[in-house]
């Protein structure tokens, strides 16, 4: 068990390595967007909200098609790609580079790594759940899939893409700050009294 932990050690320090070189260029980008994500201050919620509220408006505005959509997309990807690791040093200075900045460079692509494995991870279970449960698998896609339809049915899809990019934008914030822990343990909370005053009734 030991030697699988120091095998799967050392294969994430590989995995990270690999990737602290790969992003060696957006290294100050990555660390300002690290702040901003993690609200280091009270008005970078707020600056968020704005941003992708402004973009989405934008992109109502125009209304582009799907295929102008992507390509634009794509385009900026493409410009962001080769600017980013250009101007970055001009604009931040690299010789400012700290060890806490690059031991902080190092956490977040440490994170960005176990974010990949486990949704690597996710992919397989699922299809381990195809290969031993097959019919499980199919009533619970079938389901899953028929709840996200009706609901691009009835919300726009410009709104819904809206709303989820919000979230997904404020969710480490939420999520560095304790906000989500205390829904999640308020919401438990309000269940087990539920199931409490369910077995009282039987009882």
């Amino acid at each position: 068990m030991a030697e699988g932990d120091n095998r799967s050690t050392n294969l994430l320090a590989v995995e990270t390595a690999s990737l602290e070189e790969q992003l060696q260029g957006w290294g100050e980008v990555m660390l300002m967007a690290d702040k901003v994500l993690r609200w280091e201050r009270a008005w970078f919620p707020p600056a968020i909200m704005g941003v992708v509220s402004l973009l989405f408006l934008i992109i109502y505005y125009l209304d582009p098609s799907v295929l102008s959509g992507v390509s634009c997309l794509v385009m900026f990807l493409c410009l962001a790609d080769y600017l980013v690791p250009i101007l970055a040093p001009r604009i931040f200075g690299s010789n400012k580079w700290t060890t806490e900045q690059q031991q902080r460079f190092h956490e977040i692509c440490s994170n960005l790594v176990k974010t990949r494995r486990r949704a690597v991870g996710w992919w397989k279970r699922l299809f381990t759940l195809k290969e031993e449960k097959p019919k499980m698998y199919f009533m619970s896609m079938i389901i899953s899939l028929a709840a996200v339809a009706w609901v691009g049915q009835q919300v726009h899809n410009l709104l819904l893409t809206y709303l989820i990019v919000t979230f997904v934008l404020l969710l480490p914030g939420l999520n560095q700050h304790g906000i989500i822990s205390k829904y999640i343990g308020m919401a438990k909370r309000e269940i087990n009294k539920l199931l409490k005053q369910k077995e009282k009734k039987n009882d």
